[in-house]
């Protein structure tokens, strides 16, 4: 599994919409599910969608979506904001936060032999014989209504042989991911700014 993180704010980059048309509000109702049409498609997303928006969580999701970028291959991302003051204040924070919980995932990790100018190093735990899943996370700026702060979109991708390969080894990464979150959001976590 690698896990990794990078900013990508300004410009022409994406923006998290925390209240955008078709927002369910699973930490509220979590008994909406069933509306997270993503969710029916990989249905791992749903064990990941309820956990990050349980009590116990410190973040929530805003959006998620799923693609199959080729055959045997599986990808997604969820949008998370923290719960205490609706987003991370500055970018610093939010980036601190990924860094620590990119750590979280990879207690084993070591840096990849191969450094790609501009970029973090990659850091890989496991063996090579598993099939490849990779956690990217991404801070960005995040808005609802007429507040602005910034997020973290979590995409979660693997390739394999075949499509439930893939899907179980997403499902694996999912896991560490929400396993690691609680303690990583305690380390770094979001401010009430």
């Amino acid at each position: 599994m690698e896990a990794d993180w990078e900013v990508e704010i300004g410009g022409d980059a994406p923006v998290i919409d925390a209240q955008w048309p078709g927002f369910v509000d699973l930490r509220a109702t979590p008994e909406r599910m069933a509306e997270i049409a993503e969710a029916r498609v990989l249905p791992p997303l749903a064990d990941l969608l309820l956990a990050l928006n349980s009590e116990q969580s410190l973040v929530r999701t805003s959006k998620c979506d799923v693609w199959q970028p080729g055959p045997g291959a599986h990808a997604c991302y969820v949008d998370l904001l923290p719960v205490r003051g609706g987003f991370f204040a500055e970018w610093e924070r939010a980036e601190a936060f990924c860094r620590v919980l990119v750590k979280r995932i990879t207690p084993r990790a070591v840096l990849s032999a191969t450094m790609q100018p501009g970029r973090h190093p990659i850091l890989v735990a496991g063996n090579e014989s598993e099939v490849g899943a990779t956690i990217l996370l991404v801070v960005r700026r995040a808005v609802t209504g007429q507040s602005e702060g910034f997020g973290v979109t979590a995409y979660f991708s693997a390739e394999a042989e075949s499509s439930p390969i893939a899907v179980e080894a997403i499902a694996d990464a999912m896991v560490a991911f929400s396993n690691a979150l609680v303690p990583a959001a305690s380390h770094a976590g979001p401010d009430q700014s």
